[in-house]
């Protein structure tokens, strides 16, 4: 259903002045996909998400009218940009908004059989976590697991860096952590990523072909924590040249991702 609306005082339109509020929208059980392509990938995505609606302007609604069309259940405003920037507060120059309800929690046990899985601690920044989605499905990863410090992975922008990947990798939050790993990690081996010159060269790893994985990823600056370091089975290193401190965390997952698939089938 496409509906042409020109005013800002429009209910249809009121859950739109929360865009810019991610605690008010998550108290509503509700995400933003921002972005033509995402909203693509938010549609695809259904049954998992479950779509209030989408607010387009209206060239975007001309490029997107074909899947729009298909997705007739949606409900589908069309305001000119002036008046989406003044109800929502920001520069909208995507085009395209869409509110999405927030799935129900997915359980750990679910991914009790995952080959790969990236399992985060203290990952806060949005563009960060987004990436990291990014390359767990760029290179192989199941899942993605949270300690209860890293960044949302359905916020905003979140979703957009991963071009849409948060919308498909399954992830789930974990506590305690890390001991709450211990329902995913029957026999998999925990790899801690480290840049500690003592911790094993990733190159000098050996992976075992049939060897589930769980890959700890921890923030730039502090790493991971003693308690999750205590935790992993082996810890690696990716060499870096001596005048580099360390990797982006998602470069670092990269790298350490695509060298750990030579083990895969």
């Amino acid at each position: 259903m496409i509906q042409r609306i020109a005013d800002a005082s429009h209910p249809v339109l009121a859950p739109y002045r929360h865009v810019g509020d991610p605690a008010a929208l998550e108290r509503r059980g509700l995400f933003v996909a921002e972005g033509r392509f995402v909203v693509e990938r938010l549609i695809a995505a259904r049954p998992r998400f479950s779509i209030e609606s989408i607010v387009v302007t209206p060239a975007a609604a001309a490029a997107l009218a074909e899947l729009l069309d298909r997705a007739g259940d949606i409900a589908v405003i069309v305001c000119e940009p002036p008046l989406l920037e003044r109800i929502t507060g920001f520069d909208f120059h995507r085009g395209c908004l869409a509110l999405a309800r927030r799935p129900s929690a997915t359980p750990l046990t679910s991914f009790a059989r995952a080959r790969r899985l990236l399992a985060l601690e203290r990952v806060g920044n949005p563009d960060n976590v987004g990436g990291l989605f990014r390359v767990a499905l760029a290179l192989g990863g199941d899942g993605v697991l949270l300690d209860p410090a890293s960044g949302d992975p359905l916020y905003r922008k979140a979703i957009r860096t991963s071009m849409g990947a948060a919308l498909r990798v399954p992830f789930a939050r974990v506590e305690p952590w890390p001991a709450g790993l211990d329902e995913v990690r029957g026999d998999a081996q925990v790899v801690a990523l480290t840049p500690d010159p003592a911790a094993m060269p990733i190159d000098e790893y050996a992976v075992e072909p049939d060897r589930r994985l769980i890959l700890l990823l921890g923030s730039e600056g502090p790493g991971l924590s003693d308690a999750a370091m205590r935790y992993a089975d082996v810890r690696l290193r990716i060499p870096v040249a001596p005048a580099a401190d360390s990797l982006n965390v998602v470069v670092a997952a990269g790298i350490a991702l695509h060298m750990l698939m030579r083990g895969s089938p």
